[in-house]
């Protein structure tokens, strides 16, 4: 029973449209998803063999719309198609693509109509290039292209203009757009020989944007995680150098950052505050410029606060790694000065830091 009813139902509605002025079909077909209408007539027809919708209905009033839409369009539209195709805030387009498509205008009657409407040639000659032409080969393309439908079936310059815009972006110091970009490509393309230089960009626009030791460094740590990526997925690309490279600098922007907080806990007299970010550098940037006076500076702050076997061994390893340096004659003054000599602890964790690195 409610088969029936729907299947009248879509019957009436057919029938109000064949009933309806042209005009007025077409605005009703406009408001409404007509694939979604279409596609309702064809799955309830059949549940309903005593009642049958009869598919001149269908031809005729969607080929009748079709016209209609055709009609305006050379009459309005076709004058500015050239310039205003392309502008999505503007009405543009013909909206024919589903009538092509469907079969209920051929191309044919739409080139005949374009030829004879008074509007400019340039705009005629740009929609029949485009109706005849580009749908030519759209169609030869799906056609002969298994993969027409998939990324992998796109022409070499397709996948190769991605990589470019994050490129063109990262030139204009849009880095945040780069980094989407190449983000994008990586995860579409990850095996492409491109997907390490697409890692490299993204790397290279957070290390640009590394602020100065005063401010937060957020942006530090993604650099760093970034060339780290670089490293070890691509560690035999050309990019693997400069990377390292930028990994370096990186690297002493944090430990300039820990020296810069550690010597404010210095001038506050808060020398375990201070230590800790002292350390922070002999431990984790052992190859930065930074590490001489950071070990200058525990050599300092240990003596402040009486641990005089911590503050002999870091002017020892000092002395030992950084024999002409400055800051190895005011740590050597500076224990002299307490009445002992530098010394190494071994089991310091200065001393095992240093070992570590092959620098002890």
């Amino acid at each position: 029973m409610v088969t029936a009813w729907a299947a009248v139902t879509v019957i009436a509605f057919e029938a109000a449209l064949v009933a309806l002025p042209a005009a007025l079909v077409a605005m009703v077909l406009t408001v409404i998803a007509l694939p979604t209408w279409a596609a309702a007539v064809v799955r309830l027809a059949p549940v309903a063999p005593l009642i049958a919708v009869p598919a001149r209905y269908h031809c005729r009033v969607i080929a009748g719309a079709g016209l209609n839409l055709l009609k305006n369009f050379v009459a309005a539209g076709l004058r500015s198609y050239d310039t205003a195709r392309n502008q999505p805030h503007l009405p543009g387009t013909s909206r024919l693509s589903a009538y092509l498509h469907f079969g209920q205008l051929g191309p044919h009657t739409i080139a005949q109509a374009v030829r004879e409407a008074d509007a400019p040639q340039e705009a005629k000659d740009v929609y029949l290039e485009e109706l005849i032409v580009r749908r030519e080969l759209a169609i030869n393309y799906v056609a002969r292209n298994p993969r027409y439908d998939q990324l992998a079936g796109c022409h070499e310059w397709a996948r190769k203009s991605l990589i470019m815009l994050a490129y063109a972006q990262y030139e204009a110091r849009d880095y945040d757009e780069c980094i989407n970009s190449a983000k994008r490509y990586v995860s579409l393309h990850p095996g492409s020989p491109d997907a390490a230089y697409a890692q490299y960009l993204i790397a290279a626009s957070h290390y640009d944007q590394i602020p100065d030791v005063s401010r937060d460094q957020g942006r530090t740590e993604k650099a760093i995680n970034a060339l780290e990526e670089v490293v070890r997925k691509y560690p035999t690309s050309e990019y693997a150098t400069s990377a390292k490279a930028k990994l370096e600098g990186a690297r002493d922007q944090l430990a300039g950052k820990e020296m810069d907080v550690g010597r404010y806990y210095m001038d506050k007299r808060d020398f375990t505050a201070a230590i800790n970010r002292f350390k922070t550098v002999v431990t984790r940037y052992q190859t930065t410029r930074h590490v001489e006076e950071a070990l200058f500076r525990l050599t300092e702050a240990y003596l402040a606060i009486g641990i005089v076997g911590e503050a002999q061994t870091a002017a020892a390893v000092l002395g030992h790694n950084f024999p002409d340096s400055r800051w190895y004659k005011e740590a050597y003054n500076l224990v002299k000065s307490g009445g002992v000599e530098p010394s190494e602890n071994k089991g310091s964790y200065i001393s095992r830091a240093f070992k570590k690195m092959g620098l002890g």
